[in-house]
Parts: structure tokens; C-alpha cells; sequence
């Protein structure tokens, strides 16, 4: 028969009366016994008088009983406490298992031209994982401040740029005295992303993909997206895998509505699904050779 709630007040009342502490009794609760069978036999044992549970066990004997008395606190019934200011930004996720959009007639790439990009990729990620403890151990610029992988917002101003960030096309006329990064963005340099782990490289990947979903394609979101790629390890783990599906279907989308169908910008569209489809082994949203 399990104790009630007066029982239990009680058996306090009693601990702080003077009387036996409720420590000292041999028996746990009997829900408790019921719920949590014992993996171990744990019998009565000798403590000592001045036996505290608030400190630190000094034998075994104490510290089984300890954690039986912990376990005896517990309650039955435990609430978590969730921040719903932390469930706003995700709320639902849509996964779209539809390919890649067919190029505009005459756009679309030969199968030479995919293999080689497919080539020069390859090497490239070969020469980044030859060097990159050289490029990592290289001394940033002092007006490089790299974000923590959490900063989303910041991320997209140091790849794109305040300008490109809060969508500024007027140039400011000391800009025509020299590059001003934090206003351009800084570029993929292998000093800054031989120093990104690939949590960072999968996070940052993820602002830039959805910051792509809704924005233009620019040729500094190009640079960031290609390096990123670089860097990202196979196998793919499950966020990056749909992570860059999404990125060939968006490319496509773009290279559809590209109204003046510029070359480079195609090019650069094209490039993107080339990678994703025939290096990233993703054969389905490959486009078909011309």
C-alpha cells in the first residue's frame, strides 16, 4: 500500500522534531520498489550516528544510501520546462523529394564540362585537406572576427556583407578608397575556413542556403557556397544531405526565372547542381547533358 501525501508529511515532520531521521528507516517507499525493481541487492547496513546525506559519501555503505534516498525523493510526476521562444524560428519542416528543374533550352551543360567541374572540385578539396593545418595555423587579419557557429545573423553579414546583408546597391565614396570587408563581406579565404570545424560548416551552410531561398543569387553568396562545399566531409550526415538537395533545387528554380539568362550566372547555377549531383552522388537531380 503506497504512502499518502500525510504520511509523507509526516515522516518530515518527524525528521525535524528531533525524532529518528527518515533516512534511517530500512525500507525505500513501496512505489518506488515497484516502479524501479533493484538491479542489486542492497540490505540494511550499519551507519554511522552522525551520518549525513548532505555531504559527500566517506564508505559504500553511505553512498547506497544516499542514492537511495535521492531515488525516494524523486517525484512521480516531472514537468520539463521548455523555452517556446526556442520552437518559433522551426516550427514545421518541409521536405520536398521532387528533382531539379530542366535547364533553359540551350543552357543546359554537356556531360564534358560536368566531369570536369566535377575534376577541378575534387582537386581542390584534396589540396584544402593537404594544407589545412598550414592555413589554420596562419594569423588572421585583426579586423577578421569570426562568428560563433550560433550566430546565424552575424554569419551572413561577414559572408555577404552589411551592404549585401541590408540589401544597400549605393556606394558610399571613401569605398572607393579600398575594400571595405565588413561592409563587401570577406571572402572564403583558406585561413578563415580551414579554421571551421564541421558543425560551423554545416551551420553556416544551412543560414546561406535559406538566406538563398529567399534572396537573388550573388556572386559572393557563390564563393561562400562553393568553399563550404568544399569542406564538407563525406559520408554527408543526414542534415547535410538535405541541406545541399535543397541548395540544387533552389539553383534550379533561379536558373528558370533568370530572365536575361546571363552566362555567368547560369554557369554558376549550373555549377552548383553539378556538384551537388554528380560529386555528392546525388545521380537524381543531375541535369542531362546537352
Amino acid at each position: 500500500m503506497r504512502a499518502g501525501p500525510a504520511a509523507r508529511g509526516g515522516a518530515a515532520a518527524a525528521a525535524g522534531s528531533g525524532e529518528e531521521p527518515a533516512w534511517r528507516g530500512a525500507a525505500m517507499e513501496p512505489a518506488v520498489e515497484e516502479l524501479m525493481p533493484r538491479l542489486l541487492p542492497v540490505g540494511d547496513c550499519d551507519l554511522a550516528e552522525d551520518f549525513d546525506p548532505t555531504v559527500p559519501p566517506r564508505t559504500p555503505q553511505e553512498y547506497l544510501r544516499r542514492v537511495q534516498i535521492e531515488a525516494a525523493r524523486c517525484p512521480d510526476v516531472v514537468v520539463a520546462q521548455i523555452d517556446p521562444k526556442k520552437l518559433r524560428k522551426k516550427q514545421t519542416v518541409n521536405i520536398s523529394i521532387s528533382g531539379c528543374q530542366p535547364a533553359p533550352e540551350g543552357y543546359s551543360p554537356t556531360l564534358k564540362w560536368q566531369q570536369q567541374q566535377v575534376a577541378n572540385f575534387s582537386a581542390v578539396r584534396q589540396s584544402l585537406n593537404k594544407h589545412r593545418n598550414h592555413w589554420r595555423s596562419q594569423h588572421l587579419d585583426s579586423n577578421v572576427t569570426m562568428p560563433k557557429s550560433e550566430d546565424e545573423e552575424g554569419w551572413k553579414k561577414f559572408c555577404l556583407g552589411e551592404r549585401l546583408y541590408s540589401e544597400i546597391d549605393t556606394l558610399s565614396d571613401n569605398e572607393n578608397l579600398g575594400i571595405d570587408y565588413i561592409k563587401m563581406g570577406f571572402p572564403p579565404l583558406l585561413s578563415i575556413v580551414s579554421r571551421m570545424n564541421q558543425a560551423t560548416v554545416t551551420s553556416v551552410l544551412e543560414y546561406l542556403i535559406n538566406w538563398f531561398g529567399e534572396k537573388k543569387f550573388t556572386p559572393e553568396l557563390g564563393r561562400w557556397l562553393y568553399a563550404l562545399l568544399a569542406c564538407l566531409e563525406k559520408p554527408l550526415l543526414p542534415e547535410a544531405h538535405s541541406l545541399i538537395r535543397q541548395l540544387a533545387r533552389r539553383c534550379s528554380e533561379v536558373r528558370v526565372l533568370e530572365e536575361n539568362k546571363n552566362e555567368e550566372q547560369v554557369s554558376a547555377l549550373n555549377l552548383m547542381i553539378c556538384l551537388v549531383s554528380r560529386y555528392f552522388d546525388q545521380r537524381d537531380l543531375a541535369d542531362e547533358p546537352s
